[in-house]
Formats: C-alpha cells, structure tokens, sequence
C-alpha cells in the first residue's frame, strides 16, 4: 500500500471535497491521489495486486485492539437461522467477539422482540454495533430507509446499536454524478434522521462503488459520494476486502489512461468518517474480475497487519485507537463449495488470528 501524491485535476470536485471538510484532515499523504480525475499525464499504475502476506499464522500480538473486535452477522447467517441467536452469540463470545454488526433483526428465526435480542447480546457479552437495513423498495411495506425511515432509526435506537447504515449502493438513480448527488441528498436526510436518535448513518462500500461515473468518465463516482455527503451526517463503512477489488478493477480509467488510489488513503484522509470497517480476506485470482477470492481472515494476501496498525496510528480528532470497529465478515462463508469447513469455523479462525491466538 503506497502512498502517492500528486495534485488534483478536476478542480470542482476538488473545490466540493474542500468545502465539505474531507481534505482538511490530510496530513501529507494523499488525499489529492484520491481525486483521480483528468488527463493522460497522470502517474502510471503500478501492480494492482493487494500487498503480499506477512506471516500468517505466526499471531502473537493482536491486530485489534481489545474490545474493537466484531462480526457482521451475515457471515453465519446459515447458523443464526439453524440454530438460534442464542447459541450463535454463545459461540461468538467464546471466540472473542466483543460485537455484532446485523444483517436483519430476525434471520429466518421466527419472532423476536427487539427486546428479547437485546438482551440476549447482553447475556453473552456482545453489543450491537451496527445493522445493515436496505436503501430503498418500490413497495411502501419493505423494511427501507426510503420507505419506513422512521421505524429503521426508532429500531436500532432501541437495540442500542450507535450505528445504522446500508450495504446498497448508491446506485438508485443512475451511475451518474447528478444520479449520485440525488442519492447523496437521500443519504444526507437519513442522516439526520439518525442523528436525531443520537445515531450515525453509514454507507458500506462494494467494489463498484469505486468506479467511474457514466457521464463523466474521469470522475470515480466514491469521491462524488465523499464530496455530496454532510460529513458530519453521514459516515463510511469501508469494507477493506471490496475496496481492494475496486482497487484492482478500476486503476485504470474507460479510456485507459492511469487512474491509481489506495484504499487505506481514503480513511487517512478522514478517519473520523470511518468508525466501521468490514474485515475480509482474499487470495490473489487473475480469475476473478475482482483479483481476489475470498479466504478466512489470515489466509489471505490483503495485509490487515499494516492497514489496522496504520490507521490506528494516524488516526485523528479521538478515531484512531478508540474510535474505529473492525468487523469480520466473510460472504460466501455459508458456501459449503468455497468453505466446506463451514461459516462457524471462518468466524473462530478469524477471530483467532486478528486477536493474535493463530
């Protein structure tokens, strides 16, 4: 992960970035590389390859600090459904895990109060850190921040949970930068609305949220989120394992010119809009359109050693060591073609690794 600086060359969104306090806390390093825009004379793209390993399995220090250790609940989502989420959080408390990150308040369970799951976090000691609820449905009745914007806050004030987001992109009016401000203004009201319960909003990247946008090919359509969202109403999720495929498909622009960023130099740039982060892990895989699939965390080539240590130390304005989450999360843990070892056992060699036990 290296660290690039050059100058930006799309002076509006520079300007926009600038006025929403994003480059305010760059300290040297990179924000401008962030930019990316405009001309052929651009640095070249060196290796897009994630940074090789750095002696998985050796763990004697942990990675994550004590008490910043959680899990995003879809990674065994098959067992929260078979089993319970009682037997689940007393297996992710035997692991390690300090929290839990939702993927729906029920998971093919039955009902649940949200009282009843309340308290069940509290009787394994896990707290809710934040759920992942859709952006928006054409039925009024789905479960949205578009559609029941009131409920979804009132629901994860009442878990407790500080933080409530979406994993969708921001995708809903078109792959434009005008599609992607209209969605900004949504994310922005969302925003607020959370804030109103003393919550954050927050917006969990893919891969493809680091592409370019249709009408403006020069521009990456992440900065135009950055820059069209209140910083202080809405927050960033990254998910270091999508960020890196972006990384690996979009370092080059439509019309081939170099395009280069780091992923880490977004959270550099604003460490205070980045208190979650989805911990993954991927082997290199010229097969994959993405370059990578995925592995459990520690058997992979993306090096967390680094990027936690780094972010830690940088970190700014009370985010560094105290203020970020790191949540394990694997997606295709349930695949038993990808992962016949199963999701539970991803979840505790993960575990095992970033508390430094594997």
């Amino acid at each position: 992960m290296t660290h690039r600086s050059v100058q930006p060359q799309h002076p509006e969104l520079d300007h926009t970035l600038r006025r929403r306090g994003f480059l305010g806390v760059a300290a040297g390093a990179t924000a401008a590389t962030l930019l990316t825009a405009g001309s052929a004379a651009a640095e070249p793209a060196t290796d897009r390859r994630p940074a090789p390993g750095h002696g998985h399995g050796h763990g004697h220090r942990p990675i994550v600090p004590r008490g910043k250790l959680g899990i995003q609940l879809y990674t065994v989502r098959d067992q929260v459904q078979e089993l319970g989420f009682a037997t689940v959080f007393r297996e992710l408390e035997r692991y390690g895990y300090d929290s839990v990150e939702f993927a729906g308040y029920t998971q093919g369970t039955g009902d649940l109060t949200l009282r009843q799951l309340k308290r069940l976090m509290r009787d394994h000691g896990l707290r809710g850190i934040g759920s992942h609820v859709g952006y928006y449905s054409d039925n009024p009745d789905d479960y949205t921040f578009a559609t029941q914007l009131e409920k979804v806050v009132d629901d994860a004030a009442a878990l407790g949970l500080p933080h409530v987001g979406t994993a969708a992109s921001p995708d809903r009016y078109g792959r434009t930068v005008d599609g992607w401000k209209r969605a900004a203004e949504d994310f922005n009201t969302y925003g607020a609305a959370a804030r109103a319960r003393g919550l954050k909003f927050y917006q969990h990247n893919h891969q493809m949220e680091f592409g370019f946008a249709e009408d403006k090919p020069h521009v990456r359509l992440y900065d135009v989120l950055l820059a069209e969202t209140d910083p202080e109403l809405v927050y960033l999720e990254m998910d270091i394992y999508w960020a890196f495929a972006g990384q690996y498909r979009f370092s080059t622009r439509p019309d081939g010119t170099p395009a280069p960023f780091e992923p880490l130099d977004y959270v550099l740039a604003a460490p205070h809009r980045y208190p979650l982060f989805h911990v993954k892990d991927g082997e290199h895989d010229e097969a994959s359109a993405d370059g990578l699939h995925m592995v459990d965390v520690g058997d992979g080539d993306l090096d967390y050693e680094n990027f936690v240590a780094t972010v830690l130390r940088r970190g700014r304005h009370g985010h560094g060591r105290g203020g970020h989450h790191w949540l394990m999360e694997r997606d295709d843990a349930v695949d038993p073609a990808a992962n016949p070892a199963g999701s539970l056992t991803s979840a505790r060699r993960s575990a095992a690794y970033l508390r430094g036990r594997r």
